[in-house]
């Protein structure tokens, strides 16, 4: 059925946390569930659920939910029996199990106790203590990804090891023997999981924490890599997905590089330093050493200042975690108490925040690195280059050497090479990923922002490096999530003084824009914002769109902008397509720079395309899209017009500049 991609009507029941996913406008969200009957016929297979509809979220793991979906081939080779594309809203056909409606009830009391926090310490407490999500704002997790403190959103075995300490101790101050006390943590234990639902990094660390209970109830010395390696096979037997979760791996292999490498470091750096200091030191280096290949395969990114973003916020873990999860408890009996307990937990959380935003800002907090099975080989070669060089004398100094000679060049090519922004710069395409976010200078620390990606922070970054503190004019083309999805970027610490929009707009911007003044753009509008002149080719009147448009009529009703300044003009195509190109022919003026409608897709108009007859065509896409773009017969017919091609891809952020004759091109990868 998935591969005939047949819509059917189906009874499932819910075996995870609902989770959103996408870029901001154009999120969906992603249920595990496990189908149970399919068009009446009775079938016990695991599957993921797609749906849009915001009632989805509502569910619990073990309720039971009929409705309708066209199932299709689940991508990545994932242990499932299909992905279903659901349609409106489930049609939920009882309540939870028992055990599920308590764990809920727990995380429940949680969110009451964290209500009157800070936002963002609002959504990153309940991560911390039960593994809860949902509040969690897209930008600030994010910000964690690139410190490297995401580990600290989802429950592992960090967590379970506070608690299951805090019972021992809790037990040991109670007067309870040694014989009773492992059987206490292991009910606590026990607990924990079913609040912090069973995920792979949970249950990872439940049985392992199980076994260390057995290890001290019995009184024989325990032996951490053993209880790792039971723990990881009883795991793969019970379920074999397991080993297929980049979730489950990574909690492993950190939890392998404490056991094997941060001993000996521990030893080493004594030597040198007080304990406290050392000891934390290498907990941080050895599990961010032991992933980072994982990582590396899974993001093409390499983390440069995780070890120091976790080096200091280790200290405010343990606090937020037990007082978290002290308050969760204490809000059943009175909420007050609850919030009371709840604000030196925020305060310890906003500590880490403060952490993990501070890194991601700075530069260089990630760099990039091959993706796959190639990058994780080349990191791990690197290490143990690293390793020989570090160990004897004679590679010692070869690599010192080698080092300074590098730097040596590197310097030299930064004294010589020219600064960005380039100076004259007019119009520069960020590199957003697969959108589009182009920024067109209006005066000292000024620019008229064009669309702003899919994501905040690119677009952010983007606007940092070339100095922009001011917007007084932000453009969104087209309600696409790709070119609004990134609108909290332009706004983070600065002036947007107008927003304009297409006449046509469904209206899907306004929750990203609230609070500017929002206008219409319509054709023959013209704008001065210094020296630089808009022109408003498009869209002509129509009706509003629908929220149920397909992504053509969207994309037709996208604002075309002829932007000039002196010895500079752009022609700027929104995701327009072959029809509304065809509309616009006769209207498109000679220009020296024109940006690719649609990311270069092959719905080209060629009399639209010839018409600009720019030199320079920018393509502004993400590296190994889906939909691929640019398309070959685009990248052709741009040749034929004698077109010079430059695409974010490949050349990073590309800036246009003006020159004694005409425009040329400078690009920051």
């Amino acid at each position: 059925m998935a591969r005939a991609e047949r819509v059917v009507a189906f009874e499932a029941v819910v075996t995870g946390e609902p989770q959103v996913a996408g870029p901001a406008g154009r999120q969906v969200l992603l249920v595990r569930a496990r189908m149970e009957v399919v068009r009446r016929t009775r079938v016990r297979v695991p599957v993921l659920l797609i749906a849009t509809d915001r009632r989805w979220s509502g569910l619990v793991p073990s309720q039971r939910v009929r409705s309708t979906a066209r199932l299709t081939v689940p991508r990545h080779g994932e242990l499932l029996a299909a992905a279903a594309v659901v349609r409106g809203p489930p049609q939920v056909m009882g309540p939870p199990s028992r055990v599920q409606r308590a764990a809920e009830q727990v995380r429940a009391r949680l969110r009451l106790a964290v209500a009157e926090l800070p936002d963002d310490q609002r959504g990153v407490l309940p991560g911390m203590v039960v593994g809860d999500t949902s509040r969690l704002d897209a930008r600030l997790a994010e910000d964690f990804r690139a410190a490297g403190l995401s580990h600290l959103l989802v429950v592992s075995g960090a967590n379970l090891a506070i608690v299951i300490g805090a019972v021992l101790g809790m037990c040991r101050f109670l007067g309870v023997g040694r014989r009773w006390a492992p059987f206490v943590a292991a009910l606590a234990v026990v607990a924990f999981v079913l609040v912090a639902r069973p995920e792979p990094s949970v249950l990872r660390a439940a049985v392992m924490g199980m076994i260390g209970l057995l290890a001290l109830w019995s009184g024989r010395e325990k032996q951490g890599l053993p209880a790792l390696c039971a723990a990881v096979l009883l795991l793969v037997l019970i379920d074999p997905s397991l080993a297929r979760s980049y979730g489950f791996a990574l909690s492993v292999v950190a939890t392998a590089g404490l056991l094997v490498l941060a001993p000996s470091w521990r030893r080493r750096l004594r030597r040198r330093m007080p304990g406290p200091p050392a000891d934390a030191l290498a907990v941080a280096a050895a599990a961010q050493c032991a992933v980072a290949p994982l990582l590396v395969m899974l993001s093409g990114e390499l983390g440069v200042v995780s070890i120091v973003a976790n080096l200091l916020a280790a200290p405010a873990v343990a606090p937020a975690t037990l007082l978290g999860a002290l308050a969760a408890v204490v809000a059943f009996a009175e909420p007050s108490l609850a919030r009371l307990i709840a604000w030196p937990a925020g305060l310890a959380v906003g500590w880490i925040i403060w952490i993990a935003r501070t890194a991601a800002d700075l530069p260089y907090a990630t760099i990039g690195w091959s993706a796959g099975v190639l990058g994780a080989f080349t990191l791990v070669a690197a290490g143990g280059a690293v390793f020989v060089v570090l160990r004897w004398r004679v590679a010692r100094l070869v690599g010192a050497a080698v080092t300074i000679g590098v730097l040596v060049a590197v310097i030299g090519m930064r004294v010589t090479a020219p600064g960005w922004p380039p100076p004259g710069w007019a119009l520069v395409v960020c590199d957003v990923g697969q959108g589009d976010g182009l920024v067109l200078r209006a005066g000292d620390e000024r620019a008229v922002v064009v669309d702003a990606g899919p994501e905040p922070r690119p677009m952010d970054r983007c606007l940092r490096r070339l100095g922009v503190r001011a917007v007084p004019m932000l453009v969104v083309t087209h309600p696409h999530a790709d070119h609004m999805g990134g609108v909290g970027g332009v706004r983070r610490g600065r002036k947007v003084d107008m927003v304009l929009t297409t006449s046509r707009s469904s209206g899907k911007e306004v929750r990203l824009v609230g609070g500017l003044q929002v206008r219409g753009a319509v054709p023959g509008q013209q704008w001065s914002v210094g020296d630089l002149r808009l022109s408003v080719l498009a869209p002509p009147a129509g009706p509003r769109l629908a929220l149920n448009d397909d992504g053509t009529a969207i994309n037709n009703a996208s604002i075309v902008l002829v932007a000039r300044r002196p010895g500079f003009s752009a022609l700027l195509a929104g995701d327009v397509e072959t029809e509304a190109q065809r509309a616009l022919a006769t209207d498109v003026p000679p220009v020296n720079v024109l940006k690719v409608a649609h990311h270069g897709s092959r719905r080209q108009d060629a009399g639209f395309v010839t018409a600009a007859r720019a030199p320079i065509s920018v393509i502004s896409v993400g590296r190994d899209n889906d939909y691929g773009h640019p398309a070959p017969a685009t990248l052709a017919l741009l040749r034929r017009v004698g077109a010079r091609v430059y695409r974010t891809d490949q050349r990073g952020d590309v800036a246009l500049v003006r020159a004694t004759r005409g425009v040329s091109v400078v690009t920051r990868r």
